[in-house]
């Protein structure tokens, strides 16, 4: 069993970003900036986005915060975003998820410019990926392929299974593993025989939200396992495959934490850089 290194991956691309957006200062005299959208208080919200600005820092993108009161209405959050979409210095934006509920999630996502939609989740960007166009992906499952691609983890031919159907993350992860020639299934709480469908998958992508839902019963000998899980259990992290059972089974293996969770707040950055170096050209 090799363990799969998210950490290690994640730096690695790191170094290259500062690398790239060091190039673009001094080349085109463009610094790629970020703004974060933060409305409330919702604690594991707000180390999401204290991370994302400190990793942006680090490899030199600039940010900017934006921390708006639960109460703020969706008529200003609007007027914000189309500040945002006009900013020259801003090259991504990001809303965080999840919204106070007496804002339209939906809305809010379809207001983002879709070239400065560095989350991937813009109706416009989302068709553009489903037809194999270049677009904004979403960085979970594109740090999932990244990942993979690090390891020389053959996918063309193979059996790929995805447990959830999330559109940020079950869906893409689909449609990037087609683009990889993968043979993709969808699993979630309607399929049938799950155990089965799971059991047969060259490569098997958990993103359920369910602790330890993945057993070995459930997994094929020598199987590419990627854990897309952060689940809190007694205070502590844990994915949604059964990691010391599990293990025992798989050729590859990504832990909770350390394996998929570096990886998403660098694709975001990745996007980033990628849409300061659209409008260099």
């Amino acid at each position: 069993m090799k363990l799969i290194d998210g950490k290690a991956v994640s730096a690695e691309i790191r170094k290259e970003l500062e690398v790239e957006v060091k190039k673009l200062k001094e080349e085109k005299g463009i610094t790629p900036g970020l703004a974060v959208v933060l409305v409330g208080e919702d604690p594991a919200s707000k180390t999401y986005v204290a991370s994302k600005e400190k990793a942006c820092e680090k490899i030199g993108i600039y940010s900017e915060g934006h921390k708006l009161n639960a109460d703020t209405s969706e008529e200003d959050l609007l007027n914000l975003i189309d500040e945002l979409n006009n900013k020259q210095s801003i090259d991504g934006i990001l809303v965080q998820l999840p919204l106070p509920s007496h804002i339209d999630e939906k809305k809010i996502i379809n207001r983002i410019n879709p070239e400065k939609d560095v989350d991937g989740f813009h109706p416009i960007n989302v068709g553009k990926l489903s037809i194999g166009e270049e677009a904004f992906i979403p960085c979970t499952p594109h740090g999932v392929i990244k990942l993979m691609e690090h390891e020389n983890i053959e996918m063309a031919g193979k059996k790929a299974v995805i447990i959830g159907r999330s559109n940020i993350v079950g869906k893409p992860a689909a449609m990037l593993l087609l683009q990889k020639n993968a043979t993709v299934t969808i699993c979630h709480s309607r399929t049938k025989d799950l155990v089965k469908e799971a059991s047969e998958a060259d490569i098997l992508v958990a993103a359920i939200g369910k602790p330890n839902f993945v057993t070995a019963d459930m997994v094929k000998e020598g199987a590419v396992v990627i854990d897309v899980g952060i689940n809190r259990v007694d205070g502590k992290l844990v994915g949604d495959v059964d990691f010391e059972s599990v293990k025992e089974k798989a050729g590859y293996i990504t832990p909770v934490p350390g394996g998929v969770g570096p990886m998403t707040i660098t694709m975001l950055l990745f996007n980033t850089v990628v849409s300061a170096k659209r409008k260099a050209k």
